[in-house]
């Protein structure tokens, strides 16, 4: 839960500190931006083949290794003496998360019985969702109070706290006989749908939610002190969607992330539509952060339910999927913006998410071939 915190946390840090860091380093706004989106193209393409390069690795020290990178990579970014410098170490920790998130699902639920593995994997994403809540507005504040190196530097002191207990108690075993090596009903076809549907929610979502500033300020009326509040609150609904979630995947694990997903389209649709209303532009606001994080966290469960070769791999196409649809809903948006406004990038993303949700109920609807549990040796591996 403390490395979800710092992994989650180092993604977004750069966003509440662009002007603090383009002033200190004397580049343009622009550049300190690509922080931001050279991070998640990063994790977005390299996450299967880390995965596949480290297969053979056993988890602990994986995960031992992918700590050390963000300690180090942390402290980099906080000494950085110039930009090239502080991109290369943003870079480095954009290839340490991307491994961790292929590895974390497995080896977290894979220590618990297969009865309550959703749940356990609610309990670390709550830790992950928790970033935006506290840990991204905390290192901003500090930042902005001090020097903007300093939250970089913490966050190394939380990489040493999480790396020492799981460099020292977490089990040890072969990548292929550990407990959630494989999913426990594979399903080649939902595995896919599900892919597709991450990458089409993560599109919508981001088409919009990349622009919420400006539809709170510029539609809705709200001085810029009462959107930091909005946003804050939108931080908390997506802790409470996740925490929320987390009891419902061990039953309901389709239902989940369809819920999930129709839920943020219907939100940013309402958006869209009540956006001048800002009553109901807080309550669809809210809609928003109740679906924004179960939609990963649903979709992570279903790949270590329904992945038909190893979930470590799964869960790397699941995060590049993410990713990719994050760079691609950002790049939607912008050029709605250009041609119809902000109104209209809530519109799109509502739209393409909707297309998301109703690919996976139309799935869900399909009859389900019986499978066996794919096991070490099998064929399916």
């Amino acid at each position: 839960m403390l490395a979800a915190f710092g992994f989650n946390t180092a993604e977004n840090l750069p966003v509440g500190l662009l002007g603090r860091i383009a002033s200190g380093l004397d580049v343009p706004l622009w550049a300190v931006g690509l922080l931001v989106s050279c991070y998640g193209l990063t994790v977005a393409a390299v996450s299967v083949p880390l995965a596949h390069l480290t297969r053979a690795v056993p988890r602990r020290h994986l995960l031992t290794g992918v700590l050390v990178a963000l300690l180090v990579s942390s402290l980099a970014a906080a000494w950085a003496p110039a930009y090239l410098p502080l991109l290369a170490a943003r870079l480095v920790t954009a290839l340490a998360q991307a491994l961790f998130w292929a590895v974390l699902g497995q080896v977290a639920v894979g220590l618990f019985a297969p009865r309550v593995r959703g749940r356990v994997l609610g309990t670390v994403s709550v830790a992950g969702s928790l970033a935006l809540v506290l840990g991204v507005p905390a290192g901003t504040w500090i930042g902005r109070h001090g020097d903007w190196r300093l939250p970089f530097g913490l966050l190394a002191v939380l990489a040493l706290v999480a790396l020492l207990p799981i460099a020292a108690l977490l089990p040890t075993a072969a990548p292929e006989s550990a407990p959630a090596a494989y999913a426990s009903e594979p399903d080649a076809r939902r595995f896919g749908t599900v892919l597709v549907a991450v990458a089409l929610s993560a599109t919508g979502g981001f088409a919009g939610f990349t622009y919420v500033v400006a539809l709170l300020g510029t539609e809705s009326g709200f001085a810029p002190g009462t959107v930091s509040v909005l946003l804050l609150c939108l931080g908390l609904g997506c802790l409470a969607g996740v925490a929320a979630t987390g009891p419902f995947l061990d039953r309901f694990p389709w239902a989940a992330l369809t819920t999930a997903v129709v839920t943020q389209s219907a939100a940013l649709i309402g958006l869209s539509a009540a956006a001048r209303h800002q009553v109901l532009a807080v309550c669809f606001l809210a809609l928003l952060g109740l679906a924004l994080g179960p939609v990963f966290l649903a979709a992570q469960n279903a790949m270590l339910r329904y992945a038909p070769r190893r979930t470590d791999l799964a869960l790397a196409a699941n995060s590049g999927a993410y990713n990719a649809g994050i760079a691609a809903g950002a790049a939607l948006g912008g050029l709605v913006l250009a041609r119809s406004g902000v109104r209209a990038t809530f519109l799109a993303g509502g739209l393409v998410s909707l297309v998301a949700g109703l690919t996976l109920l139309r799935a869900g609807r399909q009859r389900r071939p019986r499978s066996r549990r794919a096991r070490p040796g099998s064929t399916r591996r």
